[in-house]
Parts: C-alpha cells; structure tokens; sequence
C-alpha cells in the first residue's frame, strides 16, 4: 500500500519482478476528459479543466484535495482506426484522469459543471507498473515501457490495453525527484 502524503488509490503489491511490481488495486473513482494532444501537451491540455472540477467548478461548489497519480492514455477509439497509436499521437485523443479522494464515487460525486469532464468507477484491476525519474519525453517513456514489457514477456505475463502514463509530482518539482509510471493492465488469466 502506498505510503505518501498526497492520497493515492489503494493497492497491494502482489509480485515484484526487478524494478516492476504487479499490484492489485482496489476500485477508485476518477474525473477525466478527453484531449487532442500530442502526448507531451496531453497533461498541459487537461489541468486546467480537471483542476477546475475539483476546485469547486461544480454544482455545490464542492472542493477536493488533489491526489495522485494524473494518469493519461491513448484514448479508446469506436470507429475503424485508420492510423496506428503512438504515445506522440493517438486518433481519439488522450484520456486524462483525476483520481477522486477516497470515498467519493462517480454517483457521489458533484456533477460537473463542464460537460467534457465525465465521472467514472475504475473497476479493481492488477496493473504491472514500472517506476522512474525524470521529465516526460517520448524518448524516456519508450525505454521504460520497452523494459517493462520485456519484464513481463519473461515472466510469461501478457497485458491489454493501452500503456497508461501516471504523473506523481507538481510540474516544480525537480525532473530527478519526479516520480514517473507505466502501468500495463494484466489479462486476467484463463
């Protein structure tokens, strides 16, 4: 279970393979909203109408301390995808994500008052998570995640979905104190 001051989502870590834990969260509820991008704005993009949600930019004026992680993916595309995702760019956008303090659900919480910002439940889920340092580039975040899958292609583990970045850190901190993941959902074994 993590061990900050700022609220995260609940988890155990179940297995740890080299620099990669497998965690099992437990359900969380989150605000999120979908960008354009390019991968490096995506977040820049998001904040402020995220912010603005939990900053009182609801009905009841309801305000929540911030949490972590910001989380953003490739956002999933309904329509026949005619260009391939990357991490720069992604045909339905990036999913950015607020997780909500606990106890607060998407029923519970206050509506939005920006229709772009939607409530969500994240179902419980083992996540295989990598861990580093330093500022988002496109570079940094490949290698990571080419270790990361690597180490569970080893531990004959596969994933589904799309590689969901999290952001710990205020955009002052300094980029060696930062702290960066990746996440990879696990398939649920048959």
């Amino acid at each position: 279970m993590p061990s900050h001051a700022t609220e995260e989502p609940t988890y155990q870590v179940v297995r740890e393979l080299a620099d990669i834990e497998l965690r099992q969260y437990a359900a969380y509820a989150v605000a999120e909203v979908v960008v354009p991008g390019p991968a490096g704005e995506a977040g820049n993009q998001a904040f402020p109408i995220l912010a603005g949600y939990i900053f009182g930019k609801n009905k009841g004026e309801r305000k929540f301390a911030m949490t972590a992680p910001v989380t953003q993916a490739a956002a999933p595309v309904k329509l026949e995808m005619t260009a391939p995702v990357t991490q720069t760019t992604a045909p339905g956008g990036f999913l950015v994500q607020f997780v909500l303090p606990k106890g607060v659900t998407a029923a519970s919480a206050p509506e939005p008052l920006d229709a772009r910002v939607q409530l969500r439940e994240v179902l419980p889920a083992q996540v295989a998570v990598i861990r580093y340092s330093g500022f988002w580039s496109e570079s940094n975040y490949n290698e990571h995640l080419v270790k990361l899958q690597a180490a569970l292609r080893a531990a004959d583990l596969a994933w589904t979905g799309e590689a969901v970045y999290s952001r710990y850190d205020a955009p002052f901190t300094p980029w060696f104190m930062r702290r960066n993941e990746i996440w990879l959902h696990l398939a649920a074994k048959p």
